[in-house]
């Protein structure tokens, strides 16, 4: 039986609680969405120096690959997010994983680098309709008791969606190269869209939003710009994830070189370190009801931090240790950010976890790009320090904004 909570006095529903099989299912069905997003969105990361080396470009070149589809997803969150106040999240979802999944059958077709690249673009713009809204998603269906620790948990599934891409990616590609790594990982989208599809509940708390025209979409997106709450919000989601696909996308080329000479399979098991983050994700999730929110997320940087220094010592163990720490510290600031835009924000739900995304991606795109500006010309410390004066910038910000009498909410 369905441990659904009513309200005694009026009967409403509040929303699927912890261990109802609704809950169950919610988390298990973003889960997979988790795995057709990021699973594509990243599919050429564990792959790039066999992509460089095949299509004779630079590792900044390959690494647009990435960068542009982040730019594609994060040219359209906004506009999904109002696509799905009217047509429904579990529908706007759909939409985007289907059309994503076709466009990535197509990426190992491209004949030239052009093509893949606007290829890769596109693929990122139909993904666009489904981080945000998964947020958005939780924040109505899930209890709001419940809420902070469903958005861990989905964060969690989304370090499990990347992950297994980029452990498909890294073998196939090594064996048959980078074209055949694309297709073996949207085949694996392929299975995890149709299974999001079989086990996503029906909406119960959705409510089409009436049209507010060109007017009321900018006096919605004003309100969350002009909070300096979900501004710090956002600046933490473009500073921390810019320098986490920075560190990323160009690791790799530092490992496949000397001193390293790793092999490209033996480089794309990096991508295990994706664990940690699927780990640290829901425990700072549960720690944020005994600190706060503000607390966890500085925290999560301060790990971040020292992970990141760890991997300044040329020596593989400490390398790879300091990547495993890294990774958690990000996913558990990371967690703590994208499910407290949804609490800060009363009304227009969808558009600030957008707006969030739009941040995210943006540094994603950006940073992750440019890093690899810092990478060639001055080696992997400039990367490296660059990355922790962001996060320190971030760290500084948040814990000045977020006081703590603000932090409860």
């Amino acid at each position: 039986m369905s441990k659904a909570t009513f309200k005694p006095s009026t009967g409403s529903w509040d929303g699927h609680v912890k261990g109802s099989r609704g809950y169950s299912r919610v988390l298990a069905a973003l889960a997979l969405a988790g795995v057709a997003t990021f699973a594509q969105l990243y599919s050429t990361q564990a792959v790039l120096p066999l992509m460089a080396a095949d299509l004779r470009i630079t590792a900044a070149e390959a690494a647009l690959s990435i960068s542009l589809a982040t730019v594609g997803l994060a040219a359209t969150v906004l506009p999904w997010s109002f696509v799905a106040d009217r047509i429904g999240r579990v529908r706007a979802m759909a939409i985007g994983i289907a059309v994503a999944t076709l466009l990535g059958l197509l990426v190992p077709l491209a004949p030239t680098v052009p093509w893949l690249l606007g290829l890769r673009t596109l693929e990122g713009m139909a993904l666009g309709g489904i981080p945000a809204i998964a947020i958005a998603y939780l924040n109505e269906e899930v209890t709001k008791v419940h809420t902070a620790l469903a958005a861990g948990s989905y964060v969690a599934g989304t370090t499990l969606g990347g992950l297994a891409g980029r452990l498909v990616a890294g073998p196939v590609g090594e064996l048959w190269g980078w074209r055949a790594a694309a297709l073996a990982v949207s085949l694996l989208a392929t299975v995890s869209a149709v299974l999001f599809l079989v086990l996503v509940p029906k909406q119960r708390r959705f409510s089409p939003a009436p049209p507010i025209g060109f007017r009321g979409a900018l006096r919605t997106l004003g309100r969350h710009s002009s909070n300096p709450k979900l501004l710090s919000l956002y600046l933490q989601a473009f500073l921390l994830m810019g320098g986490f696909v920075a560190v990323y996308n160009y690791l790799g080329f530092r490992l496949h070189a000397e001193p390293f000479g790793l092999p490209a399979t033996v480089v794309s098991l990096i991508f295990l370190a994706y664990l940690s983050g699927t780990v640290s994700s829901r425990w700072a999730a549960g720690l944020t009801t005994r600190f706060g929110r503000r607390n966890v997320l500085v925290a999560g940087i301060a790990i971040m931090s020292a992970g990141l220094a760890t991997t300044l010592v040329e020596n593989l163990a400490a390398t790879l240790a300091g990547l495993v720490i890294f990774t958690g510290g990000f996913f558990a600031a990371h967690s703590v950010g994208s499910g407290w835009t949804g609490a800060i924000a009363t009304t227009g739900r969808a558009q600030a976890a957008s707006l969030y995304n739009l941040s995210y991606y943006l540094g994603s795109s950006v940073i992750g790009w440019a890093g690899g500006l810092a990478f060639q010309a001055f080696g992997w410390p400039a990367l490296a320090l660059s990355v922790i004066a962001l996060s320190c910038t971030t760290a500084a910000v948040t814990f000045i904004v977020h006081r703590p009498r603000l932090d409860s909410r």
